[in-house]
């Protein structure tokens, strides 16, 4: 976005402490000459944060703001998103996409609250985030500039970052020799780029944080039971807890039992498919016990339904539309459908593995009588032959009529 530099005075950026957003703080300050007004959002990054107000003083910041946001971004962006099922290309549980959307949301409204006419962020031109970041910033202050470096820069790439960084004495964590990226928050940790472009080249064991690898994880599996409400899980092991305790806890107990990685190549929203590795332990134990619990809870036709529009529901959260109508629209269907989902389910946890052993509810619509090989008087059997026949007419008499045509076409 072409932004006149004599129009931005105060700019609120999205501040990790990462080498991105360390050389854009420099560079944008030095570029623009305005007052810049660093900012990060704490969702559960834990130790990333230690030093990070110092640091960026430091490097041109006239304010650090951090806001706790955990306890918001579970309850109200990763809960939705288990309720929905929201799962992209059917193996990514969106621990970044689900993120950018509260982050973002608060960046305007500090930069609203300080008064300033401007937002930046370090996403790069061939990613999601920076679509993400934007269409947020356009629904809740689209009066406010965006300043995206990566768009605008003459560095190429993160080696021309570091050398940058070195040259100007910024002090960074990143290094030509181990230059892949990595973003953590509650729910999950991403690793992308560098070593890991090659999608051949498997990761190294050094580079996971959460999770154990399955061979070196616990020899002994382990039992739990999460209860749910509304489809939101209150209770772990009949002990409650609120949904940023929840994620946490899980993640501890999956990580040991090497719950939750996933390597895959992705289709970016522009059009490029991206090689991501992630951990989400947590994240993966609930997805499996919320999906498992309504299968007893959720009438077939509405689960089929909600099914369908969790494919579109999740395309939504990965393109960064979660501000929009139709988001809205489809999280009160979502929701409305979970009213239903209350019970537990019991998990065993084993070297990677998710096992559902059993589940439980006051609104199951499972029946013994009918599920059951044994003589019983509520299903007469014989009454299947006539609904066979009339559920098969179309079959019966189109397939026979377009028959010859498939023979001939093989």
């Amino acid at each position: 976005m072409n932004n006149s530099k004599n129009n931005i005075k105060k700019v609120v950026l999205a501040y990790s402490g990462g080498l991105d957003t360390s050389v854009i703080l420099h560079w944008v300050k030095k570029n623009y000459d305005c007052e810049i007004i660093a900012y990060c959002a704490d969702i559960g990054q834990e130790e990333e944060l230690d030093g990070l107000e110092e640091k960026a003083l430091k490097n041109g910041a006239s304010k650090m703001i951090i806001s706790d946001l955990k306890e918001e971004f579970a309850s109200d962006y990763v809960y939705p998103a288990i309720r929905g099922t929201a799962i992209y290309e059917m193996r990514y549980l969106l621990g970044t996409a689900i993120a950018r959307p509260l982050i973002a949301k608060k960046q305007v409204e500090i930069a609203l609250e300080e008064n300033a006419d401007s937002i930046a962020h370090g996403a790069t031109g061939k990613g999601n985030d920076q679509v993400r970041f934007e269409l947020t910033a356009m629904a809740l202050g689209p009066h406010l500039k965006i300043i995206a470096p990566w768009r605008e820069w003459e560095f190429k790439g993160r080696k021309d970052l570091i050398a940058y960084a070195k040259r100007e004495e910024i002090p960074i964590t990143a290094s030509v020799e181990k230059p892949y990226s990595m973003d953590r928050n509650l729910l999950h940790i991403s690793y992308e780029g560098g070593i890991l472009e090659n999608p051949f080249n498997e990761p190294d064991e050094s580079m996971f944080i959460l999770t154990k690898s399955p061979q070196a994880a616990e020899d002994k599996p382990e039992t739990i039971e999460v209860t749910f409400e509304k489809g939101n899980a209150v209770l772990l092991n009949n002990e409650k807890k609120s949904p940023y305790e929840m994620i946490k806890e899980l993640n501890k107990i999956g990580g040991r039992h090497g719950i939750g990685r996933v390597d895959i190549v992705e289709n970016r929203l522009v059009g490029i498919k991206s090689r991501g590795v992630y951990e989400t332990p947590g994240g993966t134990i609930l997805q499996a016990a919320h999906r498992d619990l309504e299968s007893i809870t959720l009438e077939k036709n509405l689960q089929h339904l909600k099914d369908e529009l969790s494919l579109r529901y999740a395309r939504l959260i990965y393109n960064g539309q979660w501000f929009t109508p139709e988001r809205e629209a489809m999280q009160s269907f979502i929701d409305a459908t979970q009213r239903t989902v209350n019970g537990t389910v019991k998990i065993r946890l084993y070297k990677g593995n998710v096992i559902i052993t059993g589940r439980k509810s006051e609104n199951s619509l499972y029946k013994d009588d009918l599920a059951s090989f044994e003589e019983e008087e509520t299903y007469n059997q014989k009454d299947a032959e006539g609904f066979i026949k009339l559920f098969g007419l179309t079959t019966k008499d189109g397939y026979s009529q377009y028959r010859h045509y498939f023979e001939n076409d093989k």
